[in-house]
C-alpha cells in the first residue's frame, strides 16, 4: 500500500555531498519497507479502511466472507493488528454488516463473532427445535387456541390469538412469562377482537386488534393492557395488519376507501397520517374478516430505513414513514401476489407471485437482488438478513437471498400454518395445533 522511491534517487548531505541511497532503503518495494510505512498510518484512517473492506466484501461475496477479508487486513502489520482490538471498530462493523445497534454480549467483537457464527448455522441448517406450550384449559373461547400473528425480539416471542390474547415467551427459558388482554367492549363480529399485529419495544409490548384498537402493556406489568387508541370500524374499516418499530406504528386497514394506511408516532402515540387507496379493491373482504376466517388480504412490514412495504394481491407500495404522503414506490403487479409471502429485513423485501416465483428487491431502489422458484403458490414466508423461509404444505424450505440458492428444508412440519416469523437467530411458526414451533440457530 506504500510507495517507494527508485534506486537511482539521490540526496545531498549537510556538507553538500551527494550520494545514492541504497536499494535496501528506497529500492524496489519490500515487505519490511511496506510494514514500516503502514505502521505510521493513523488509527482512525486504518479503521475507515477496514470498514470499507468489510462493506466491499459483503457486497461482492456476502456477509460470511467479511471475516476472512478482515483477517487479511489485520495481518498487514502490528499497528493494523492493534486496530483489531478496538471495540468501537467492532461496533461499526457489527452495525454495517449485521445491522445491530445494541449488543447482547460483553464486547462488540464478541457480538460480531456471535452474529457470524449464527449466520453460518443458518446456512448449514444447524438449529435446536423446541415446541412452546401454554395451558389450553386457560382458554375460555375456542378461538383463543388459534394463533394469528407472531413477533420476535432479542429476548421474547409474542403470540397474538384470535380472542385478543397475547402470550409472551422468554426465548432463553422458552417458558410462558406473560399473558395480556385488551379491554373488552362491544364486538363488531366474531373475530373483531383478534390480534392483527404486535410490536415489541422493551419494556413495552404494543398490539392491535381487527376492530382498530391499539393496546400497550408493560412486559413485566399487569395483564390488562392500556388502550392507546380506540378504533372506529365504521370510519376506518378493519385493521387487517399492524406492525412497527421504536419510532413508528403502522396499520393497514380494509373496508373504507382512501383510508388504507395509518401511521402513528410511537413516542407520543398520536396519529400522524391517514391515506392511500391500496386496499380499496378489498373493501368488502375487509368487512368479512370481522366475522369469518378469510385469506390474507393485506400485509405491511417496516424496514430498518424508517420505511414500510405494504401489499395486496394486486399492488404493493413503499412509503417513507417520515413523509408517508408521497410513496417512494407504487407498483401494480402483472400477476397476483401471494400476500402472506411478503416480508422485509433491514434493507430488502420479498414477495411471491401466483406462479410461485419469489423475488427479493432492495427497498430504496427496487433493484432485484435475486429470484427463485418456491415450487408452490400457497406459501407463507418470512426472511432475515441472509435467508428466506417459505412454508407450503407443512414444509419449511430455506433459501439464501444473495443468489437465490435453495439450501435445505427444516425437519419438522407445520400443519396448516397460520403465522410465521424469523430474525437472525430464531424462526417461529404457528399451525393448527396449540403449540408454537421454534427453531434456534444461535451459536452455542
Amino acid at each position: 500500500m506504500s510507495s517507494s522511491l527508485s534506486s537511482s534517487s539521490s540526496s545531498e548531505d549537510a556538507n553538500g555531498n551527494s550520494g545514492r541511497r541504497g536499494v535496501g532503503d528506497f529500492g524496489a518495494p519490500s515487505l519490511t519497507r511496506r510494514r514500516a510505512n503502514n505502521e505510521i498510518w493513523p488509527g482512525p484512517f486504518v479503521e475507515d479502511l477496514v470498514v470499507q473492506v468489510a462493506i466491499d466484501a459483503s457486497r461482492s461475496f456476502g456477509r460470511l466472507a467479511v471475516a476472512a477479508a478482515l483477517a487479511n487486513v489485520f495481518q498487514v502489520c502490528s499497528t493494523w493488528q492493534a486496530v483489531s482490538r478496538s471495540d468501537p471498530l467492532w461496533h461499526r462493523l457489527t452495525t454495517v454488516i449485521w445491522g445491530r445497534t445494541h449488543r447482547m454480549h460483553a464486547s462488540w467483537r464478541e457480538e460480531y463473532v456471535y452474529r457470524h457464527q449464527t449466520a453460518q448455522n443458518f446456512r448449514a441448517g444447524r438449529s435446536f427445535y423446541h415446541t412452546l406450550h401454554f395451558d389450553p384449559a386457560s382458554v375460555d373461547n375456542p378461538d383463543g387456541l388459534t394463533c394469528r400473528c407472531l413477533t420476535l425480539s432479542d429476548t421474547h416471542l409474542a403470540c397474538g390469538f384470535a380472542d385478543g390474547t397475547v402470550r409472551l415467551f422468554d426465548l432463553s427459558t422458552r417458558q410462558l412469562v406473560g399473558t395480556f388482554h385488551p379491554h373488552h367492549r362491544d364486538r363488531f363480529g366474531r373475530f373483531s377482537r383478534a390480534v392483527s399485529g404486535i410490536v415489541i419495544t422493551d419494556p413495552r409490548i404494543i398490539f392491535a386488534t381487527l376492530d382498530g384498537d391499539i393496546h400497550v402493556a408493560i412486559i413485566d406489568g399487569e395483564p390488562l393492557a392500556r388502550t392507546a387508541h380506540l378504533g372506529n370500524v365504521v370510519n376506518d374499516g378493519a385493521l387487517v395488519d399492524f406492525t412497527g418499530c421504536g419510532r413508528w406504528w403502522v396499520g393497514l386497514y380494509a373496508g373504507v376507501p382512501g383510508r388504507a394506511l395509518h401511521v402513528w408516532d410511537g413516542n407520543t402515540e398520536e396519529l400522524a397520517f391517514v391515506n392511500t387507496n391500496l386496499t380499496d379493491p378489498e373493501a368488502v373482504m375487509g368487512w368479512h374478516t370481522l366475522t369469518e376466517l378469510t385469506e390474507t388480504i393485506g400485509r405491511v412490514r417496516v424496514t430498518g430505513q424508517e420505511s414500510a412495504v405494504a401489499c395486496t394481491s394486486l399492488r404493493y407500495m413503499v412509503v417513507d414513514l417520515r413523509n408517508p404522503e408521497f410513496p417512494l414506490h407504487d407498483r401494480e403487479w402483472r400477476r397476483r401476489l401471494t400476500v402472506a409471502s411478503l416480508d422485509t429485513n433491514g434493507e430488502a423485501f420479498i414477495m411471491v407471485d401466483s406462479r410461485g416465483l419469489a423475488i427479493v428487491r432492495r427497498v430504496d431502489t427496487l433493484e432485484e437482488v435475486c429470484r427463485f422458484n418456491t415450487r408452490n403458490v400457497n406459501v407463507m414466508g418470512c426472511m432475515n438478513l441472509g435467508y428466506a423461509l417459505m412454508c407450503a404444505a407443512g414444509v419449511v424450505r430455506v433459501w439464501e437471498i444473495e443468489h437465490g440458492q435453495h439450501l435445505y428444508s427444516l425437519n419438522q412440519n407445520v400443519e396448516e400454518v397460520n403465522a410465521m416469523v424469523a430474525d437472525d437467530r430464531h424462526v417461529a411458526a404457528a399451525g393448527s395445533d396449540t403449540g408454537i414451533h421454534l427453531w434456534d440457530f444461535g451459536a452455542q
